[in-house]
């Protein structure tokens, strides 16, 4: 089944609630709408009410169905909550004075809202860049339980054939320890979206054909994801082309439960993640969905601000698709 028919089946009825702190704009206006409409998803949209409600009306968007908050003129009661819900999560790092201030800011607002429980994930980056959307999820939500940083995976699709590639938007260079733990949370996440987890670890080695300090991190990041999820197929390290290609498989690593079939691709730095998405996207022809943050303790979403309103309404589904898990 196509990505996005499925993940819809799986959230239609569930009631989640998805928050977007940049609520004037037209493309996250239109995309909460049609989800609202979809009964994909319970929209919230933070803004002044008239501010949001010009831009909607100028751009004819209905927004019967979507909830709006003008978080700048909220019940002083609500507000004492979210500080304190602030302060207690900062343990000392933040004051009260400070944590009002945050909340003057929509994605503080909204992240604030999904840590407390009120709102099942957020959706932000149409116009802010990538620190403004995840610098408060680090700061409030922060990570899993065991889990030491966040990354950025993308689901790579095209026809019936869909990967997952990581970490490309994140962490610029990670050691071993680092590695392994994207690898183990882009398993958990390619599940999310029905892929059979088979977990490459890249390099330009395969098994000890080349030597380096570059190599040796990717071998010790290996053995460590595998001891982490014993239950996972993990391999590496393996060249992009022993991982993805059964017959060079056979030849470069024979007897790996992995290579040759790969459906997870965990590079070992930002740079080669970055390059490698983009070419399987511009000269492969496949469709590169995300980034997807993970290692949150609750969903948040970084849109890039090239973003148009079918990118906004797919990134929310995931985003509900990941509240689910």
């Amino acid at each position: 089944m196509e990505l996005f028919e499925s993940l819809k089946q799986k959230i239609t009825g569930k009631n989640i609630r998805i928050v977007f702190p940049e609520g004037d704009d037209v493309r996250v206006l239109g995309a909460a709408s049609r989800l609202a409409k979809d009964g994909l998803v319970k929209p919230v949209v933070l803004g002044t009410d008239d501010a949001v409600k010009k831009a909607a009306a100028d751009a004819n968007i209905d927004l019967s169905n979507v909830q709006i908050i003008d978080y700048l003129h909220q019940p002083q009661a609500q507000i004492d909550e979210m500080v304190a819900a602030i302060v207690e999560r900062r343990k000392g790092k933040t004051d009260e004075a400070k944590a009002r201030e945050w909340l003057k800011d929509p994605n503080y607002f909204g992240t604030t809202l999904v840590y407390m429980d009120k709102i099942d994930g957020m959706v932000s980056g149409a116009n802010h860049p990538t620190g403004d959307t995840v610098r408060p999820a680090l700061q409030i939500i922060k990570t899993k339980p065991g889990v030491k940083l966040i990354s950025g995976s993308f689901i790579m699709q095209k026809d019936d054939q869909r990967y997952l590639f990581a970490d490309c938007a994140i962490n610029i260079d990670l050691d071993a320890a680092g590695v392994a733990e994207v690898a183990v949370e882009s398993a958990k996440v390619a599940k999310t979206f029905d892929i059979d987890p088979k977990v490459a670890l890249l390099s330009f080695s395969t098994k000890g054909s080349a030597k380096g300090d570059m190599v040796t991190k990717v071998q010790e990041a290996t053995k460590l994801a595998k001891k982490q999820a014993p239950d996972i197929p993990i391999d590496g390290e393996l060249q992009f082309d022993a991982a993805f290609v059964p017959t060079v498989a056979k030849k470069k690593a024979p007897g790996s439960t992995v290579a040759g079939q790969a459906t997870v691709f965990i590079f070992p730095e930002l740079q080669s993640g970055n390059i490698g998405y983009k070419i399987a996207q511009r000269f492969g022809g496949f469709e590169a969905i995300g980034p997807i943050l993970q290692g949150l303790n609750k969903p948040v979403s970084d849109l890039s601000r090239g973003s148009n309103e079918e990118d906004v309404y797919k990134v929310a589904i995931i985003t509900a698709a990941q509240a689910l898990s």
